[in-house]
């Protein structure tokens, strides 16, 4: 196992339309899916794609972590997952913007507008049938690998460039709203404490 170089964007191959992978079984597609899995958790990413590792090939490993599943019933965590020849299809028109970041373009995060819910099917290194249908954040990270597998990067997608920045920035900004509902709501609270 290896961890592999991960392609930045402005490389070409994050560009490209990839080809299908013709069989899930071979030694090396099996050698590859666990390579991306070793340098997935080593980044830490919640996704990655084979183009992204600089093989233009129809595949992408992720996985949903507790901390990332909103605990829906369609957003549940789930282990390393490999989706070979995916085919991902949107559940309805509904669309949510969803922060996101991407390990080829490090650094950074986004505010996409995304499908809330999907339906994936397809296969793992031993040719078996995945699917399944999913909502939230687990939604949102098979949507942005599948788009890696048509040369599209997140920015792509955006409708609001304003709503992009560095990780830090937009964590400090987060924290400050964050703390200032919370001070909100307890004078909320207070407030209906002493009228009653």
């Amino acid at each position: 196992m290896a961890i592999l170089k991960i392609a930045r964007m402005g490389h070409p191959v994050l560009l490209e339309r990839c080809q299908p992978v013709p069989d899930p079984g071979a030694p090396e597609i099996r050698r590859l899916v666990q390579d991306m899995f070793e340098t997935m958790e080593d980044a830490p990413g919640a996704g990655l794609a084979a183009p992204q590792v600089h093989v233009p090939l129809r595949l992408f490993v992720f996985r949903v972590l507790p901390n990332r599943a909103t605990g829906a019933p369609d957003d549940v965590p789930v282990g390393n997952t490999v989706l070979i020849n995916p085919v991902v299809e949107p559940l309805g028109e509904e669309k949510h913007l969803r922060w996101e970041g991407c390990l080829s373009i490090p650094g950074l995060r986004a505010a996409v507008p995304r499908y809330r819910r999907v339906r994936y099917t397809g296969q793992d290194c031993d040719g078996r049938t995945i699917s399944a249908e999913v909502g939230g954040f687990h939604a949102g990270v098979v949507q942005h690998e599948n788009d890696h597998l048509d040369g599209i990067l997140y920015p792509t997608r955006m409708t609001d460039f304003r709503l992009m920045g560095f990780n830090e920035e937009i964590a400090r900004v987060q924290e400050a709203q964050a703390l200032a509902e919370a001070r909100q709501e307890a004078g909320a609270a207070e407030a209906g404490a002493a009228g009653a």
